[in-house]
């Protein structure tokens, strides 16, 4: 049999994916908050969003769609499950993949009740059939069903329900203009501050009927990401590590000692992120070097590379992406105790383009 321990380390750098994970969906069900005053951080969307639900209940009219864009784990589903419980209605999910055909959509449209939230998550991944026949439906809520084939076929008007759409996407800029038109409001989600992520692990660690000091519960917030889903995703390991090594005693050395196992350190890295700045600067004498190149040196596919690491090293300024490719900055030198070689000073400008 093989180490536990090890094959729990091996998928450490999951840890740290802010995309949902098996297992996760039950677990964070549990942990959502339930109105806008128990939803923490995102205080200007929220006033925004008080704002054209108070309104809406008030004309007694269905509120404009809504469309909730942002990086994954900062809460857009909790937060159009909030919409529907502030306006007392139902709320029919899907996604975007899901939605391959225009009958789909056709059929769960026709199943809506007035008043009703149909939330559509990763909503730029929808097929242009389904999303042509979206755009008829959030306008005027009416859809045209194709009947027959060839030159017999006929369009059937159907009137729907007047309806909410919620639209959550991480990649705003994949939506089409006549879609993104069509939203009467658009919330931009933002990355949390530590002292927001405490707040977050301080309900969730009572939620889950767990002791937390303050001073553990800010470890915890510092190394995640500013990112709630990873927040809650660390405070569970910290617990399973608190439960099996710890008698169940969750204090600062615990937490610490949970995190190094899973290899997150002070500053949220991971293995995976250590890797591509140890390549980049060893290997590759600081940059510039390619997506592919660097994606081969730590033996991962590019997309994981771009998707999970490059985001959060850019935003700590360890990694630039430049026109000629990839660039360690100062930091990422320092972090990893090296000494930078001459002429590898990163001089890029804010007008660099992703390689």
């Amino acid at each position: 049999m093989g180490d536990p321990r090890a094959d729990q380390v091996a998928g450490a750098e999951d840890q740290l994916d802010p995309a949902l994970l098996p297992g996760d969906a039950e677990v964070e069900a549990s942990l959502r908050p339930r109105t806008l005053s128990e939803f923490v951080g995102q205080v200007r969307v929220r006033e925004q969003l008080e704002l054209v639900l108070s309104a809406a209940k008030l004309r007694s009219a269905v509120p404009d769609h809504i469309l909730l864009a942002g990086p994954p784990g900062l809460g857009k589903t909790s937060l159009a499950m909030i919409i529907a419980a502030e306006l007392g209605a139902a709320i029919r999910l899907t996604s975007g993949p899901a939605l391959e055909r225009a009958g789909d959509l056709a059929a769960m449209l026709s199943n809506l009740v007035e008043g009703d939230v149909l939330f559509i998550d990763e909503i730029h991944r929808i097929a242009r059939p389904a999303e042509e026949m979206l755009y008829l439906a959030m306008e005027d809520f009416r859809v045209d069903v194709m009947v027959g084939k060839g030159p017999g076929a006929t369009s059937i008007p159907l009137d729907i329900a007047p309806f909410t759409l919620v639209g959550a996407t991480t990649r705003s800029g994949q939506l089409t203009s006549p879609l993104r038109d069509r939203f009467g409001f658009t919330a931009h989600m933002e990355f949390y501050t530590p002292e927001e992520l405490l707040r977050v692990i301080s309900r969730s660690a009572g939620i889950l009927g767990m002791g937390l000091p303050k001073d553990a519960a800010a470890e915890i917030a510092k190394r995640s990401r500013g990112t709630p889903r990873i927040a809650n995703r660390l405070l569970r390991r910290v617990r399973d590590f608190a439960q099996v090594r710890a008698d169940g005693v969750a204090d600062l050395a615990v937490a610490r000692a949970a995190l190094k196992v899973y290899d997150v350190d002070e500053l949220g890295l991971d293995r995976l992120d250590r890797a591509v700045l140890t390549a980049l600067c060893q290997s590759f004498g600081g940059g510039p070097v390619g997506l592919t190149t660097l994606a081969v040196a730590v033996g991962e596919e590019p997309t994981t590379v771009e998707e999970v690491c490059e985001p959060f090293l850019v935003r700590l300024g360890m990694l630039a992406r430049t026109p000629r490719g990839r660039i360690a900055t100062p930091l990422a030198w320092s972090h990893l105790g090296l000494e930078q070689r001459p002429g590898t000073a990163f001089t890029g400008t804010l007008f660099d383009e992703d390689a």
